[in-house]
């Protein structure tokens, strides 16, 4: 991908994205703000409804213990014409000044619009006794009456008034909008039942509760209904869903159960929030249906223009990223691609300058950047591999010489003793050795290193008879791996020439190696005399030439510096500059304990990259 597209990319995926996202999250808030707060006024304000309804219901409940206290109803039932108690003719002369007033307030009550009595004494055919006359309207008979649910419920109450609403009992209440009170009247002298009272309400008082009542802005779409535990819609202000069923208008199943519950669903094909609340002492449930879009229609016209100014941002970038980025990122994309023919290998690149910005400064910059990487490279490279070779013939002249004498001592010592064979066998040994020597190759396998480790340690045990025994143990598997020659001989003699020296016992060397972690480990472990933390110190291995040279110059040190460990400090400078800083020969020794030396070098088949794999593990 280019920089244009990667600059478009990151303003799309920094700005517009995260700017859109943000907003979306914003509208969910807020929607959900919306409708949790809309739901916690609904509550308040069903709560007031039931409220004010209960009310209603505990006024004209006081009306009719009242009543029923004054012996009224009991004197209309036990009359000997009950059939003309009508409030409106009776004959007010004969009563007391407490019947008289109830009888005015029961008539003058502005809430009352019909009454009757149930006669349950039933003096000639008088079974229903009219308080309050209606038009259109037939009760229904006493004895049908007795034998519906109704009027057990009534007889369990036992003179606690039960309330019923609109389309609930409408052969009994009839089929008006209003709500009825049905209670059992006792004679209060011996609480002997006598009758039932039935009083219908007028429903203009319900009507101005739920029409002077809002949730909210006046400009909200809200409806409000009474609804039974059943679904029947008992009472609707707007009187277009009364008696019918709630379910039929929302998808989803509303459950009528005690407190307040407030969700979003459809409501007759809209979406709308509904409320419900249980009131207290009756089987309804206020309901209020909200229409959703009244509610969020603010946050839509916000995310309406959200939305404009997001897409008006969009086509800013675009028309950014066409008619200003291209310069720029054309001029780039040119430096880049003469980068990477330098990554290539050809340092010989140039860019053309043309221009007088800050982007024609920058392609000069490059090819005068370019000149100078070119002559340093050049001097670097030269220098670099003549330091190598420098370094490399030296450390091979260091090892071949101090092997070599050794060696020829130790030959000339056995012609001495005329010992013709082992001469012989020693011969073979040391023209083997410095037949790989003398060989061009600076890198040999593993098992060739170890077949030239062999031959020199059997013309060390030659000389040195009864001193040690040895044991080499290395996997065939890592045979094949690549290995600089002349690696383990010196470390070998390093521990047979100061390990063993003076001993009393039979030395043991141990060669081993493995694998790990990507590397390869050669390790050389004796049981000799080991050396002290200062005689170690002495070999100063894996140092830089500046601390090297710090150690050189004492006077102290000099000496011990040119005879101890001078194969095993040659071996560890040769893997420094063959691998790399992180490879190198490591050693740990105890006075009487026994020396370990390790030499750690990076894992590679001969003939493989080594220096790349070095640079990976």
């Amino acid at each position: 991908m280019n920089l244009r597209y990667k600059l478009f990319t990151a303003f799309v995926g920094l700005i517009i994205i995260p700017l859109f996202i943000l907003g979306m999250i914003m509208f969910f808030v807020t929607y959900n703000s919306i409708e949790k707060k809309y739901s916690q006024q609904s509550e308040y304000s069903l709560k007031a409804i039931s409220y004010s309804i209960s009310n209603v219901f505990k006024d004209m409940d006081n009306v009719t213990d009242n009543g029923i206290a004054t012996s009224v109803f009991h004197m209309a039932l036990s009359a000997d014409d009950p059939s003309k108690q009508d409030l409106t003719d009776a004959e007010q002369l004969n009563l007391n000044a407490s019947q008289r007033n109830f009888r005015s307030l029961l008539y003058n009550h502005p809430s009352i619009s019909y009454a009757f009595l149930y006669n349950f004494n039933g003096k000639g055919s008088s079974e229903i006794v009219s308080v309050f006359t209606k038009e259109n309207f037939r009760t229904m008979p006493y004895e049908k009456f007795k034998e519906s649910d109704l009027y057990k419920q009534v007889m369990t109450l036992n003179g606690v008034p039960k309330w019923l609403a609109p389309h609930e009992y409408p052969e009994l209440t009839g089929t008006e909008p209003v709500f009825t009170q049905i209670r059992l009247v006792k004679e209060l002298s011996f609480f002997q039942n006598i009758g039932i009272l039935v009083v219908q309400i007028k429903n203009w008082e319900f009507e101005s509760i739920f029409r002077n009542l809002k949730i909210g802005d006046s400009d909200q779409n809200v409806s409000f209904m009474l609804v039974n535990d059943d679904g029947m819609i008992l009472f609707d202000p707007d009187r277009k869903l009364d008696g019918q069923n709630f379910e039929s208008f929302t998808t989803k199943q509303v459950a009528f159960k005690k407190g307040f519950q407030s969700f979003k669903t459809e409501f007759d094909g809209e979406k709308s929030i509904l409320s419900v609340y249980h009131l207290k002492d009756y089987p309804w449930s206020l309901v209020s249906v909200t229409s959703w879009e009244t509610l969020s229609r603010e946050v839509t016209v916000f995310a309406r223009w959200f939305v404009i100014v997001v897409f008006i941002c969009f086509l800013a970038a675009v028309f950014f990223n066409l008619f200003f980025m291209n310069r720029i990122t054309g001029a780039i994309a040119v430096i880049v691609r003469f980068m990477r023919r330098v990554e290539d290998g050809d340092l010989t690149t140039r860019v053309e300058e043309k221009g007088n910005d800050e982007l024609t400064l920058l392609a000069k910059g490059f090819n005068d950047l370019m000149n100078k990487i070119n002559g340093l490279f050049n001097r670097i490279q030269v220098e670099q591999r003549r330091k190598n070779q420098a370094e490399m013939r030296v450390l091979q002249a260091q090892i071949k010489p101090h092997f070599l004498f050794n060696t020829l001592e130790s030959i000339n010592v056995l012609a001495v003793q005329n010992e013709g064979r082992k001469v012989s066998e020693m011969v073979y040994r040391l023209a083997s050795i410095l037949r790989i020597s003398i060989q061009g190759r600076d890198e040999i396998t593993v098992e060739e290193e170890t077949k030239h480790l062999r031959h020199y340690l059997d013309i060390q045990k030659f000389r040195f008879e009864d001193l040690f025994d040895y044991e080499i143990d290395i996997p065939d598997e890592l045979m094949s791996c690549g290995i600089l020659k002349l690696t383990l001989q010196p470390l070998v003699e390093n521990s047979i020439q100061h390990g063993f020296e003076g001993i009393d016992y039979t030395g043991k060397l141990i060669i081993q190696g493995w694998e790990e972690r990507g590397n390869l480990i050669l390790r050389i472990s004796d049981n000799g005399i080991g050396m002290t933390p200062a005689q170690l110190s002495l070999f100063q291995y894996m140092v830089n030439e500046n601390a090297e040279q710090e150690v050189v110059d004492k006077p102290d040190n000099r000496m011990n510096h040119e005879r101890r460990g001078l194969g095993v400090r040659s071996v560890a400078d040769r893997i420094r500059i063959e691998y790399g800083d992180l490879y190198g020969v490591f050693i740990c020794s105890s006075p009487g304990q026994g020396t370990i030396i390790q030499c750690v070098i990076p894992k590679y088949e001969q003939g493989e990259d080594h220096y790349a794999k070095s640079i990976i593990g």
